[in-house]
């Protein structure tokens, strides 16, 4: 049984992309594309390129998967029984989800769950962090913190505050209406 170089982690494509200094978040761990893949099959066949872009519609356009992410992780699924692939008369290639494969996939229903979730959070913080006002807020937030609990001695006290001054912020920001 091939394993795939699991490609699609070499991938470090948030909801925004690389916004420069350090390594892009990836946006999915390890196996998860498999699911992602799977979950898009059960609602009908489809071919490499039709993957790729329900995925990008999934991420509202935040991630495209290359063919060279896709492709590996179809054969890997192939391998173990949870997909067919199989040719068209037009050279295009069907790949359908077999039983196998919906067993494997009702097996992960939770974590598909929890990814769809943390894709739909990704990017909605995304789309806020794109308003150069909430940027200027979050940047100026992050920098204070920063430079209050990093750079200098912090008692138990103030940590104790800060975290409480969090907190109400959170519970505010949630109670909106």
């Amino acid at each position: 049984m091939r394993q795939p170089h699991d490609m699609f982690e070499q991938e470090h494509h948030g909801c925004g992309g690389h916004h420069g200094g350090g390594r892009r978040q990836r946006f999915f761990g390890h196996g998860e594309l498999r699911l992602v893949i799977l979950s898009i099959l059960t609602r009908n066949a489809s071919h490499g390129y039709e993957l790729i872009k329900a995925i990008e519609n999934m991420t509202q356009g935040n991630y495209t998967p290359s063919p060279g992410v896709i492709y590996p992780t179809l054969d890997f699924l192939q391998d173990q029984a949870f997909i067919t692939i199989t040719e068209e008369a037009n050279g295009r290639k069907k790949i359908a989800i077999t039983g196998a494969g919906e067993r494997w996939l009702a097996e992960n229903e939770q974590p598909l769950a929890m990814i769809q979730a943390r894709i739909k959070a990704r990017c909605v913080g995304f789309n806020l962090r794109k308003n150069p006002q909430m940027k200027r807020a979050l940047d100026n937030f992050k920098a204070v913190l920063d430079l209050k609990v990093n750079q200098g001695e912090i008692n138990d006290a103030q940590l104790k505050k800060i975290i409480g001054v969090i907190d109400r912020a959170a519970l505010e920001i949630s109670q909106m209406e």
